[in-house]
Order: structure tokens, then sequence, then C-alpha cells
């Protein structure tokens, strides 16, 4: 959002972007109809409160350019990787239709919404009855998803219940343990990652399967599977020695997997910042913003955990502030829409990801094996469910490290000057210039 000027004046300029109209020129939008449906609702919600006179409605389409991993070549070096670095000239396009100060809704999820792991915190505070409605709410959802009897979906709550029990019981060094040892025998069955931290993606995991990977002190990331022994062997040997080491955590699970979830997409928002820049333009995250956050999680948390409540608080915001004619399922966008979109940019940028990783960085400092990437890179593009966001985490990682070798630049430094590296140690001096 931004200011603009009409013919009626300065009215507050409102961007929506959307993929629906590019599904009808490129062809390459998701068909699905649960993508379809989510794009369809949301510009239907976005018109409706366009209506406002004070509000000046700009619809942003995008064809192939605008799907993620469009034009990986180009783009600033960013301070660090983030997976905003596939899609930032996806957000490019959509933030060049605003003004001077641009107003994003990132970060909602992570600061409103309660993290499945709070339902251990409950249990910790023997508050069991909080726990009707959300495991209620996933059983409705987990039925409708896999067309299960009423009867049969029942089983989910149990399940949760359960998983949130033994979840409460178990120490914070246990669980740092527990996640080692995954990372050495790579069972991956569960990393398919849940949509609260930023790490689904994925249209593999069920919504009961994605609660019950949330409900763990820690977990191997959704690109571990793709990783080399070697590497997954250093991690959990280091994982180890930290739970050692580090006093007694008080901290109570489902606090400690909401701090780190917040704090892993604070960071990746400023990626997208520097990677999706716009000259002469200041964006805003609110969600993001310190009184914020306090205000959120000043919240109970017995209300967190029921099911629509970050769209039931931010309507009551707005109607403290006299909005209140909202659209029907106003503040709870789906997720359907973003996983379609990034399934279908694998499968147009496929061969240029092939080429990317032919000769990776990454390979060459022992974190990966090319070939295994890139069989996986087909199989996404394919349709397999595979987890996107370990894919676009790799994909990041190894762009990120070509742009800081290609802007090393030249500078004169004296005839004995020693080599320098510019990537951390692991690649190869074949990639390594002697300064000029």
């Amino acid at each position: 959002m931004g200011t603009g000027d009409t013919e009626a004046g300065v009215r507050l300029l409102a961007v929506t972007f959307n993929d629906l109209t590019a599904a009808a020129t490129s062809g390459t939008a998701p068909a699905d109809g649960a993508a379809a449906g989510g794009y369809a609702a949301e510009l239907e919600r976005a018109r409706a409160l366009a209506e406002n006179p004070r509000l000046h409605h700009v619809v942003v389409t995008g064809a192939d350019e605008a799907l993620p991993y469009a034009d990986l070549e180009s783009g600033p070096l960013t301070d660090e990787p983030g997976p905003s670095l596939v899609a930032a000239e996806r957000h490019r396009l959509r933030l060049s239709a605003g003004s001077a100060d641009h107003l994003v809704g990132l970060g909602a999820r992570q600061v409103l919404d309660a993290h499945p792991a709070r339902l251990a915190d409950l249990l910790l505070d023997r508050q069991r009855r909080h726990l009707l409605r959300p495991t209620g709410a996933l059983a409705r959802a987990e039925g409708a998803e896999r067309g299960y009897s009423a009867t049969t979906s029942l089983l989910a709550p149990l399940t949760v219940y359960r998983a949130a029990r033994r979840l409460a019981r178990t120490s914070y060094r246990e669980g740092v343990e527990e996640t080692a040892a995954r990372l050495r025998e790579r069972r991956f069955t569960e990393a398919f990652g849940d949509p609260y931290d930023g790490t689904g993606g994925g249209d593999g995991p069920t919504a009961l399967e994605a609660s019950l990977a949330a409900l763990t002190w820690c977990r191997p990331g959704p690109a571990a599977r793709w990783m080399t022994g070697e590497a997954l062997a250093e991690v959990s040997l280091r994982l180890e020695a930290a739970a050692v080491a580090r006093p007694v955590d008080a901290t109570r699970p489902g606090e400690r997997r909401a701090r780190a979830a917040l704090a892993r997409q604070a960071a990746d928002q400023r990626v997208l910042e520097q990677a999706a820049e716009i000259r002469n333009q200041r964006l805003h995250a609110p969600f993001y913003d310190n009184q914020v956050v306090r205000a959120c999680r000043a919240l109970p948390e017995a209300a967190r955990v029921k099911p629509g409540h970050r769209a039931s608080v931010l309507r009551a915001v707005l109607a403290g502030a006299g909005v209140h004619d909202l659209p029907q399922g106003w503040g709870a966008p789906s997720h359907a829409s973003q996983t379609a979109s990034a399934r279908a940019g694998l499968r147009v940028a496929v061969e240029p990801l092939l080429d990317l990783f032919e000769a990776p960085l990454l390979a060459d400092a022992g974190l990966i094996e090319a070939r295994v990437v890139r069989k996986a890179l087909r199989a996404a593009a394919d349709g397999e469910p595979l987890p996107l966001d370990g894919l676009a985490d790799l994909v990041s990682t190894e762009v990120w490290l070509r742009r800081l070798l290609a802007r090393r630049g030249t500078c004169w430094t004296g005839a004995d000057a020693p080599r320098q590296r510019a990537a951390a140690g692991g690649v190869t001096p074949a990639q390594q210039r002697p300064a000029l």
C-alpha cells in the first residue's frame, strides 16, 4: 500500500498481486482447483475492500517472469542467503506498483498465531480443556483433506494430544539429541515442515502430518534430506555438543519454537528488503515491529490456539479504528496458491536450475551431491510431493554464493598480497582469484 494522486485527490494506493490473470495468458500458472480458488477468493476480497472511495485499487498480474525462480542470474548481493532470493523478482514486480511507502502483511502468521508446539505449553500449565477446539478443528481439516468419515477423523485429535503430551514430558536436551540421531540416521519422514515457521511448502504433508512435525523441540530442516552424510554427521555432532554444554533450558517448547520461527522469518524479511529493493521506496512490515510483537505476545495462549484466532484479532483491531465491513474470509488467506506458484516456477525454470547445479559451490564445499539435487529438481518439476522450501533453501544459498564470488572485484594490494578467499572455507582453489 501507498499513497497516490488521482482526480479525486490523494487516496491510499492498494496493490493486489494475482496470478489468476496470468493463467489465462501464459498457461504456466497453477491450474489445480484449490490454488485457482484461492486466487479468485483473494482477488474478490481485495475488490470488495477497494470499493472504499478512499482507496485506489491496482491489480498487478504476472506471467512467467513473475513466478518464483525467475531471473536468478541478476539481483543484488544481500547480507546473507534466504529463501526470499528465489522470489525476489516476483516481489519486485508487485512492489514496483506501489509508491514511496509500501506496507506488507508478512509476519502475521508468526506473530499472531500460536505455534502448534504451544499445545505442549498448555499441558504444562494443566490447561487441557483449551486443547479441545484446536484438535477438533484439526480433525475436521484432516477428514476433509483425506475424505475420511467423522468417526475415522476422530483419530487426529488423539494423535495430536499424544504428541503434545510426549513433547511436554521431553526435556530440551533429549529433544536436541533426538534430532541429532535423526540426522545421522537420515530419518526425514516428518521433515516436510509446517507453514507456521516458513519451512513447509511441499504438497505432500497433510494438516495432521504438519502438526506432528511441529510438536518437537527442534527437527531437521526441509533441505536436510539432500545433504551429504558427512555434513549431516557434522551437524549432529555439534547439536549433541551444544545440548551437553548448554545449561538446562527452562524455556517451554512452544515458546522456544515460536521465538525461533519469528527470528527465522524476520531474517528472511531483511533479505527480501535487500533483494527486491525499489529505488526511493521504503518497505514496511508492521507485524515485525517490536511493539506489535510485544502486544501480540501479551495475548493469552489459550486464546491464540483457537481456530481462526488471527482473523478475529485483526477484525477486532480494525473495528476499534472504525473499519467494520470486511469481506468473508479476510485475514486468513490460503497458502495453497503459494505452493502451486512455487511448483509452477520450478516447472518453468527447471532447465536453468539444472544448469545452476551442474557444478555447484555447495558440492565443492562437501554439503551436497550435485547429482542428487538435480534429480530432486526434476522430480519436483514433474509434480512429486517434495518439500519445496528445502529446494528453495538450496537454490538461494547457491545463488548467494555465486553472487558473492562475482562481487569480489579488483583492488591493488601490492605484488606480495596473499590469495584471499571470497567465500567460506571449502570452495576449491580453482574458483579463487589472486588480487590484482
